[in-house]
């Protein structure tokens, strides 16, 4: 009998809950999915409470512990704030599959094009991230203002909305591809690729895609 394997998402949003768990079920049905938040991360780095450094760390490989303990075959963080705290989980253990959000769709963005928009709704995404891509490519960061505070009041469409207002600076900067930072930004994919004519990728679709294939090869 095959056992269906269990993934543990971990995440610092609640708003990348949603998406994340549509994407699994369209890409890998047959997966146990366990999600784990934790959104006080994410306001402790926005209001100055936290910041990268070893305590901020040790949240996360006690959240991964956890998550290990309960026969997790592969972590996903859903985080994208976070990089240098989620590689000292990745040097921890380095036997399991364990993902940061970026990474996959990094790699996709190598294939797509030299200049990538980077859009965001949380400041702290930004501040870390662009250093994750390699030096040949350039990283054009665009911060969308008032997005995530509608999100956070429900209202998805003024998300929406403003992620592609904002995304269009890609297009006056030249640049090839558009890539959605977060995993709550992924529901305005559709009108950001409206809005710009670009390709845009997702970090979920394409974690998703390496996350499963780590895991079950």
């Amino acid at each position: 009998m095959t056992t269906v394997p269990r993934v543990a998402l971990v995440h610092a949003l609640a708003h990348s809950i949603a998406p994340v768990n549509a994407e699994f079920a369209r890409q890998w049905p047959g997966c146990e999915l366990m999600n784990l938040l934790d959104d006080s991360l994410s306001a402790d780095l926005a209001a100055g409470r936290a910041c990268l450094d070893e305590a901020t760390t040790q949240r996360f490989l006690d959240l991964t512990a956890y998550a290990l303990g309960t026969g997790a075959r592969g972590v996903l963080f859903t985080c994208s704030a976070f990089g240098p705290c989620l590689e000292a989980v990745q040097r921890r253990w380095p036997e399991v599959p364990i993902l940061k959000p970026n990474e996959a769709m990094i790699a996709d963005a190598v294939q797509r094009g030299t200049r990538i928009g980077l859009v965001a709704t949380f400041t702290g995404t930004l501040g870390s991230m662009p250093a994750e891509f390699p030096q040949s490519l350039t990283v054009v960061p665009i911060l969308v203002e008032g997005a995530l505070a509608a999100l956070n009041e429900g209202n998805g469409a003024t998300h929406d909305r403003l992620v592609a207002a904002a995304a269009r600076k890609a297009v006056h900067a030249g640049c090839d591809v558009v890539a959605l930072a977060q995993f709550s930004l992924a529901r305005a994919a559709p009108a950001v690729a409206e809005a710009t004519r670009l390709p845009v990728l997702t970090t979920v679709e394409s974690a998703v895609r390496l996350l499963r294939e780590r895991v079950e090869g």
